[in-house]
């Protein structure tokens, strides 16, 4: 094994991710050296987040999932709705995981050249992620629960109150 392989298998962002996990008592599973699943409760549901170390790139993936299937009826508007959002977006991106209908966000941060991740910058991606998909889940509802457009879905999401009622 090489210095550098030796270097990279003790600055495994996994590892950060996992300390950040126990430390906001969030349950975990390290699903092998290169990913780790997460439930984070937001105010809306539940959120399935997965990272994965993608060595060959030197990336650490993220994948943000909320536990709702995409009818398939619904798919051509809730791929329009993905477009709208993705547009405001100035980081990461929505999909559906066609394998199973699921909508997710992802992200990624680059770590390229041995640059080791640090416990803010793991924050950050989650943290953004999370930002996301509480901004945007009733927007989804929206389109896969009540029928509405995606324009409609993003104007209702976009909508926002000042005080308090």
């Amino acid at each position: 094994m090489s210095l550098i392989e030796i270097a990279q298998d003790h600055n495994n962002p996994l590892d950060v991710v996992e300390t950040m996990a126990a430390g906001n008592n969030w349950p975990f599973e390290r699903a092998g050296e290169d990913e780790i699943g997460l439930v984070v409760t937001g105010r809306w549901t539940n959120y399935q987040v997965s990272f994965t170390w993608m060595g060959d790139i030197e990336a650490l993936h993220l994948a943000c999932a909320f536990d709702m299937k995409v009818p398939e009826g619904r798919l051509a508007e809730v791929q329009q709705l993905i477009a709208r959002i993705n547009e405001q977006l100035w980081i990461g991106h929505f999909d559906v995981w066609m394998q199973n209908g699921i909508v997710m966000f992802r992200h990624a941060l680059v770590l390229a050249g041995g640059v080791t991740a640090s416990g803010r910058q793991c924050e950050a991606v989650l943290g953004t992620a999370l930002d996301s998909c509480e901004r945007y889940f009733p927007a989804f509802q929206f389109v896969i629960w009540a029928g509405k457009s995606a324009r409609e879905a993003m104007d209702s999401a976009m909508f926002e109150t000042a005080g308090e009622a």
